[in-house]
């Protein structure tokens, strides 16, 4: 049984066999017109060594079957003819695997071709849904992914179905159709990840998206459907109430300080005009300490002037009572009244 090393040593005798036959054909031409082909065939052989890169390929050079280096990407390379460096073209592009359906050109979503082999599956609750999937990838590292995986693809759609349908079957089907989608995906993303890791594949898992979760029946479909939106009604709701919360917790703020204000500004009135009647007061106890008797007598009108304001006095002395009689008031209350103008008298 051969080996690789066998493969390799038989394939560098066969081009030394071919090289002594070019020199043996080039000896018959003879002088310098073999001397000249014999130049023009070396530097085609050595030009085969260019080659171009896409802009999003890389190239992994190999020497004699080992790698050497990785150029790119994009751009126009050299390396040595074969057979003694080849290279490998590797496309980092993002890349995408389907799980549960196979998308066709010029065809809408919802006719896209199902595999139902790929989408059934189990719930924790032992129902049976049908669960479509998306993965995208890229390539992280381009030596491993060449030299390591046969078939990447195979690779990564098996292992992203399998952590698929442990997941499906660690939850229940309301959580699987519903509010738990999010979470299952992004826990689908994590352990793929780490899964190829492992398998060192040199692969990076971009994005994982549910494409779509139903039961496989459409009578329960519409019934989880109803489900569906009676939870989008619930959080409309929730939203709305929060959304009225943020409105009105200002205002109320804002009437609640208004009102400290007006209870500070009133609360500094009383107290400025109670310090002015103390003042006032003080003022008076002081002018009554002087002369208790006069000080008593004005306050005295003063209280009348505003008891009762709209009717015309005459204030006596104390102890004339007895010439009230002798005083004819009402002419010379007028007679008062027209020498001053005004409707009261003292």
């Amino acid at each position: 049984m051969r080996g690789p090393l066998d493969f390799e040593y038989e394939r560098e005798e066969d081009w030394g066999e071919r090289w002594r036959d070019v020199q043996r054909r080039l000896r018959r031409f003879g002088g310098w017109t073999g001397g000249l082909i014999g130049l023009v065939l070396v530097g085609l052989w050595l030009l085969s060594g260019v080659f171009t890169l896409g802009p999003y390929e890389v190239g992994l050079v190999k020497r004699f079957g080992a790698f050497t280096r990785m150029v790119g990407p994009g751009g126009v390379h050299y390396r040595l003819p074969s057979p003694i460096e080849s290279v490998t073209v590797v496309d980092m592009s993002l890349r995408t695997e389907e799980l549960g359906f196979r998308s066709q050109p010029g065809l809408p979503s919802v006719a896209f071709p199902t595999r139902p082999e790929e989408a059934l599956m189990i719930t924790g609750d032992f129902n049976i849904i049908r669960a479509e999937m998306v993965v995208q990838y890229e390539i992280k590292d381009p030596v491993k992914f060449a030299f390591e995986v046969e078939d990447h693809r195979t690779v990564v759609r098996e292992a992203a179905q399998a952590i698929l349908r442990e997941q499906m079957a660690l939850r229940t089907v309301d959580e699987a159709l519903t509010e738990k989608r999010e979470e299952i995906a992004l826990r689908i993303h994590e352990e793929l990840q780490q899964l190829l890791d492992a398998y060192g594949v040199g692969i990076r898992v971009v994005n994982v998206r549910l494409q779509e979760v139903r039961p496989p029946s459409p009578e329960v479909e519409a019934a989880f459907d109803d489900v569906n939106s009676a939870i989008q009604d619930k959080e409309r709701t929730i939203f709305e109430a929060k959304r009225y919360a943020n409105e009105q917790i200002p205002r109320a703020q804002g009437q609640a300080q208004q009102i400290l204000n007006e209870a500070e500004a009133y609360k500094q009135s009383r107290i400025l005009q109670a310090q002015g009647e103390t003042a006032r007061f003080l003022s008076i106890l002081e002018q009554y300490r002087r002369g208790e008797t006069v000080t008593a007598a004005r306050l005295y009108i003063e209280a009348m002037e505003t008891v009762l304001p709209s009717i015309r006095k005459v204030i006596l002395p104390e102890g004339v009572g007895g010439l009230v009689s002798l005083l004819d008031l009402e002419r010379l209350l007028q007679a008062r009244s027209m020498g001053t103008g005004t409707g009261g008298e003292r």
